[in-house]
């Protein structure tokens, strides 16, 4: 969901008070701001948008070893303008980047985190050819239909490639996204079909890997409403061929989110009404397990996450691992939750 970035906020502009998730309740005024009579257009809408305060490039993927062992792979690009008004390269100085990868198997979490200022060519993004990079770290293709991503910590390193089998999705309404009552909102995009090869090496050298993967592409600049403290996130790769994606945002009152595929690419965004998502058993503070409700479309789905434990031990902690899905229909996905404390 909108995200990852969030996290940026609060690390590259330390003088915003916290208000919402990391600061991203607070004003914006100066900043770029998200226009529902505006839709996400391509090409235009791949290459960055500096003149909104925040940014991402997030891409998870759930795979297999040859074995059948099961595995999940994040890579995550953040951009944060650290004044309103930044350059309109999106790579000067008055930017500043996060980079989040790991890998998680049932056993084991995996994460790497690299930072870098703007200016410096240490990190950036671009929209033709589609680009984004920290360090050696890069998810690279002339379009994103067809991609190479690679990133690697001390003990993990992964070099996949992806091949898009569907079309891009917008979300809300044309790629405007809606996020809470009081009409917070970014642009988001996502490519959900991309078909996944590579190797992934946990340090006994690169074993070949298969699986679906996910990304997604979003920007705004105050996408929370004050009081809303995280959000739950879900994409879901159902094995009959459809994906959804939905997300819950918790405040006073929380405020939910779906878009709903068919095999075909064809989407269809549900209201708040439409949907019930409920927490089931906890590890260490954050629900593992979960059901997703959609009544009127005969989704009735029960997650589990992989591995329990998939904290991202980042300067901003998260959790962030692959799940399984079971019930109505079955398949694999990515959750992702925010805001939350780590106990035990």
């Amino acid at each position: 969901m909108n995200r990852r970035i969030f996290l940026l906020a609060a690390l590259s502009a330390p003088q915003l008070r916290a208000q919402g998730f990391a600061g991203l309740g607070e004003t914006s005024d100066g900043y770029g701001q998200p226009d529902p009579d505006r839709p996400v257009t391509f090409p235009r809408d791949h290459a960055p948008h500096p003149d909104y305060r925040i940014e991402w490039w997030y891409l998870t993927a759930p795979l297999s070893f040859a074995d059948g062992t099961l595995l999940g792979v994040q890579w995550t690009l953040f951009r944060s303008a650290l004044t309103s008004g930044a350059e309109s390269s999106g790579t000067g100085p008055s930017q500043a980047w996060l980079g989040h990868a790991a890998v998680t198997t049932a056993d084991t979490h995996r994460v790497a985190e690299r930072y870098a200022r703007g200016g410096t060519g240490q990190a950036g993004a671009s929209g033709q050819p589609f680009e984004a990079w920290i360090d050696e770290w890069t998810m690279r293709g002339e379009t994103p239909e067809a991609l190479r991503l690679t990133a690697g910590g001390t003990d993990f390193r992964y070099d996949l490639q992806l091949r898009a089998e569907g079309p891009l999705i917008r979300h809300g309404k044309d790629g405007f996204s809606v996020k809470s009552s009081a009409g917070q909102a970014s642009y988001y995009y996502s490519q959900p079909f991309y078909r996944v090869r590579g190797t992934v090496d946990l340090g006994n050298g690169p074993k070949d890997v298969i699986g679906q993967g996910w990304l997604d592409r979003e920007w705004s600049s105050q996408p929370l409403a004050e009081d809303q403290s995280g959000w739950d996130w879900f994409s879901l790769n159902l094995d009959d061929g459809r994906r959804i994606m939905a997300f819950r945002l918790r405040g006073a009152e929380d405020y939910l989110s779906c878009t709903l595929i068919d095999r075909d690419g064809n989407s269809m965004a549900l209201d708040n009404d439409q949907i019930i998502l409920r927490a089931g058993r906890r590890r260490n503070g954050v629900p593992v397990n979960w059901t997703l409700t959609l009544a009127r479309h005969d989704i009735f789905l029960t997650i589990e996450a992989l591995n329990p434990d998939a904290w991202m031990t980042t300067r901003i902690p998260y959790w962030e691992g692959p799940v399984s899905i079971s019930g109505s229909a079955s398949g694999r996905g990515y959750l992702e939750m925010t805001g939350y404390e780590r106990r035990g």
